[in-house]
């Protein structure tokens, strides 16, 4: 329930809201009157608030399924379309020019205690971010690549091919975290999507009253908020990612019914060649190893 309404209901309500106010005022018919926004009437305020209410949940659900789109076009996948696509050239040279100035600050000599914090800010932020062949055309597409490629890569798991059959292996505290932090991700993103799609509704509508255009402006400033609120959740589920690999990797392998490690070169041989059974290249096979399974069931007392 709180996934429902603070990932799609409230960034749907603050939509159908500002449309809403747009109409009451008339400001696609001529001057805005924003006198007649508030509701004069208890039985019109409460009409006022029913439709808001069922258009927003009415426009979250039709909205549900888009949600994963909704992310990856801000992340920057952006080449499907021959515009789109030379744009995401452009942006992703201006982010590697940003990565080239991280890496010159973080490795330049620096003296006293401000210059050292500046430059570990650089190597903090430089982490962060993804090689510099593998960029995506904006700071949250880069957020979420950086764990995509390197949270299971460590280990030899390909990280997007695992990802999912290691997420039902960690426990419900584990879970809950990375549950929450993935509900800020998606909160976030759809608030930025709301707030760019009133700013261009309400272009439409006041397009013709320059006094009116701030609220435009608005509308772009919060959108701005909520991207780098986005951003941010993305660095901390990118975080909760590698913490997942770090303790639950070898419960992956329990699962899968796989002999478990000797040593750390033995652990990224076995991983890279279960990578290559999750993305479907048939290499060499993997030996089952079916005891700890027989244990668990005689622990548990099912047959």
């Amino acid at each position: 329930m709180r996934r429902v309404l603070s990932v799609h209901f409230a960034p749907c309500a603050l939509f159908v809201a500002g449309v809403l106010a747009l109409v009451r005022a008339g400001s696609f018919q001529g001057r805005s009157d924003w006198r007649a926004v508030p509701p004069e009437r208890p039985a019109t305020a409460l009409g006022v608030l029913l439709t808001i209410t069922v258009c927003a949940l009415m426009l979250g659900l039709l909205l549900q399924p888009f949600q994963v789109r909704a992310v990856r076009v801000l992340e920057g996948y952006w080449d499907r379309w021959p515009f789109t696509a030379v744009l995401a050239s452009l942006m992703i040279g201006l982010q590697r020019r940003r990565r080239d100035a991280l890496a010159r600050r973080a490795d330049v000599p620096v003296r006293g205690a401000g210059a050292r914090r500046v430059q570990a800010d650089a190597r903090r932020r430089l982490a962060a971010q993804p090689p510099a062949d593998v960029l995506l055309p904006t700071t949250l597409g880069n957020a979420l690549r950086a764990g995509e490629i390197s949270a299971g890569e460590r280990y030899g798991l390909a990280t997007l091919a695992s990802w999912p059959r290691l997420y039902l292996q960690v426990s419900e505290r584990a879970a809950a975290l990375l549950r929450s932090s993935r509900d800020a991700l998606d909160a976030a993103v759809n608030l930025c999507w709301s707030c760019l799609a009133l700013s261009g509704t309400g272009a439409l509508a006041l397009y013709d009253e320059p006094s009116s255009w701030w609220l435009c402006g608005l509308g772009l400033g919060l959108a701005a908020i909520a991207y780098k609120g986005a951003v941010t959740a993305a660095q901390s589920y990118a975080g909760l990612m590698h913490v997942a690999y770090d303790l639950y990797r070898f419960d992956l392998l329990e699962a899968l019914h796989y002999s478990l490690p000797a040593d750390p070169d033995a652990e990224e041989e076995m991983f890279l060649r279960v990578s290559d059974q999750l993305i479907g290249e048939r290499g060499a096979d993997l030996p089952y190893d079916h005891r700890r399974a027989r244990q668990r069931g005689r622990d548990t007392g099912s047959p």
